[in-house]
């Protein structure tokens, strides 16, 4: 079948088709396999509702897990940057030097004025 051919009419009558034929698959996947579960819980002596009830049991009487570690091993965490540059006319706009520059450094390289003119002085 040549998808191209189809009109919209027909692709979306296909559609349907498809879908209807995925879900009544789908059920009868899902009795098949209740049946198989059925069967394996009745030869061993029990209801697939009291397997079921046992494993949701199981499940909240387990062994908590180890909580896990935030970091590598040996790495510490830094806090905040302190800031390397400042704008010349809005002093509370400042940079780290760290990631994507700001519009107002990329304007004032683009300018072919130094970095080193933006710099915060050591104090």
């Amino acid at each position: 079948m040549e998808l191209s051919t189809l009109s919209l009419t027909e692709l979306r009558r296909l559609q349907s088709k498809v879908e209807s034929e995925i879900r009544r698959r789908s059920d009868s996947a899902r009795r098949d396999l209740l049946k198989k579960m059925q069967k394996m819980a009745a030869d061993e002596g029990l209801s697939l509702s009291d397997v079921i009830a046992g494993a949701a049991t199981e499940k909240k009487t387990a062994a908590p897990k180890a909580p896990r570690r935030a970091a590598k091993a040996g790495a510490k965490k830094t806090g905040r940057v302190p800031a390397k540059y400042r704008h010349p006319e809005d002093p509370s706009m400042t940079w780290s030097g760290r990631g994507r520059k700001p519009l107002w450094v990329e304007s004032w390289l683009a300018e072919g004025k130094p970095l080193d003119g933006l710099a915060i002085a050591a104090s």
